[in-house]
């Protein structure tokens, strides 16, 4: 049977029944809502043979990073080709299945160009716009995800019924591409639209980090709390932004307040939860704040974490995790599993190579105290880290790392090249610059002082 979706396209469905909740899983996808699994789980309970929703919930398994749920994603995909087989699939239809497929194969790139080509043809569909947005973001293709939305914008008009949750993620890529006032006023405008979006609140966050205007930030985010309230554990990320504002005032008190009773309310060991808490204390760990034993629940987690080898962004936050809770073996392990996922001919493995080795090598460097050795290797790994993933906010923690390796280790021109270039990325000065750019003047005016002829014993 053939169904119109609320965008105008063709859904091949043997129930019209699963229409209603599967509007209602796009629409919590698009929102972060904690009902999509349900809904999708409802979905295939009408219409077992609805070979798009099982290639979705495929997706939606893979973009979670979690071994096990790869072969969840095997499983989708074969129920997807079976109903391809039996009841026929359009062509947007079979572009999903097909980049399940690709990313099943180790090449998420390919899927998100498969996605695009879809989206082009099928402008207005809100799916496959949120599917490329999320997949690009998982590839730090912040370029990608901003030429994707550009290519449809006309198709998200006014009458578009999802044109808030559209300019949300047109914040986001924005926000990511250095536009920064182009992207608070749409992320502005998104949440008003629609007041459940949770990804365009974000993106407004995003700005106030990137620009140092911690006060605007603390404002929007805890006058609109309910813009996230009903999210899955996004809504442990959006309280990180706030924590990361408390940071940058240097109220320490309330930012363990919000790690312990929002950050990690519910102490899953979903990979996006433990980044947000280990970048977090390790931040507050450079500031000089004794975080207790917070590392000892994340490291145990990211012990089993190990060999997932998923996603990049995932296990450069299971090594911090298992060098801050003191995990030595695990972490050694680590290195051995980033090792063995640089010798893959994958995307990631590409990836793992460029990025992933050295900067893992740079972690475990830091947590020994050789701050050299990590400087020079998360150095090495900086042109190359965007490709991990996650947002300029989220990979800052390694931006951090490296600077304050090099003031430690006595590179204080190094130093400020990092800090220069990083403010140069930010378009704002904030506490932590500031502070890092004070002690590398204090080592350069002493390194003239010792140098100073005019100040050497004059032998008698």
């Amino acid at each position: 049977m053939t169904i119109t979706d609320a965008y105008g396209y063709p859904l091949t469905l043997s129930d019209a029944g699963a229409l209603k909740p599967w509007r209602g899983a796009v629409r919590a996808f698009l929102a972060h809502g904690r009902a999509t699994p349900d809904l999708v789980a409802e979905t295939l309970r009408l219409a077992p043979d609805f070979a798009l929703c099982h290639a979705t919930h495929g997706l939606f398994c893979m973009l979670l990073g979690r071994r096990e749920l790869v072969a969840v994603a095997a499983e989708d995909l074969a129920r997807a080709r079976a109903a391809s087989a039996a009841v026929g699939v359009s062509p947007r239809e079979a572009a999903v299945v097909d980049a399940l497929a690709d990313w099943l194969a180790g090449h998420p790139s390919r899927a998100a160009n498969r996605l695009d080509a879809a989206l082009a043809d099928h402008p207005a569909d809100a799916l496959l716009m949120k599917l490329v947005h999320a997949l690009r973001f998982v590839l730090g293709d912040a370029a990608g995800m901003r030429r994707s939305l550009e290519g449809v914008e006309r198709a998200f008009d006014a009458d578009h019924p999802e044109r808030g949750y559209f300019l949300g993620c047109r914040a986001f890529a924005l926000e990511e591409t250095g536009d920064y006032a182009l992207a608070e006023r749409l992320g502005r405008e998104a949440v008003a639209l629609a007041p459940d979006d949770a990804w365009g609140l974000h993106a407004v966050a995003h700005v106030y980090d990137m620009t140092a205007r911690v006060e605007e930030g603390r404002a929007w985010l805890e006058t609109n709390t309910a813009a996230f309230s009903h999210c899955n554990n996004f809504r442990f990320h959006v309280w990180w932004h706030l924590a990361l504002m408390y940071l940058e005032r240097g109220d320490i008190s309330r930012v363990l307040e919000l790690y312990d009773e929002e950050i990690r309310a519910e102490r899953t060991d979903d990979y996006r939860d433990i980044s947000n808490a280990a970048s977090l204390l390790v931040r507050l760990e450079i500031e000089g704040v004794n975080v207790g034993g917070r590392w000892d629940e994340l490291a145990r987690l990211a012990e089993a974490r190990v060999d997932d080898r998923c996603n990049i962004f995932a296990d450069l936050h299971y090594m911090l995790s298992l060098e801050g809770g003191d995990r030595r073996e695990a972490a050694d392990a680590m290195i051995a599993s980033m090792g063995a996922h640089a010798g893959e001919e994958t995307d990631m493995g590409r990836i793992a190579a460029a990025a992933g080795m050295p900067a893992v090598l740079g972690l475990e460097a830091w947590a020994r105290g050789n701050y050299f050795s990590a400087f020079r290797y998360l150095d090495r790994a900086r042109p190359q880290l965007f490709r991990v993933g996650g947002s300029h906010a989220q990979r800052d923690v390694f931006e951090r790392l490296a600077i304050e390796a090099a003031l430690r280790a006595g590179l204080c021109l190094d130093a400020e090249r990092l800090l220069r270039e990083r403010v140069t990325l930010r378009g704002g000065l904030d506490r932590f610059a500031e502070v890092r750019f004070e002690r590398a003047e204090r080592m350069r005016r002493a390194t003239r002082l010792m140098q100073d002829e005019a100040l050497r014993a004059i032998p008698a």
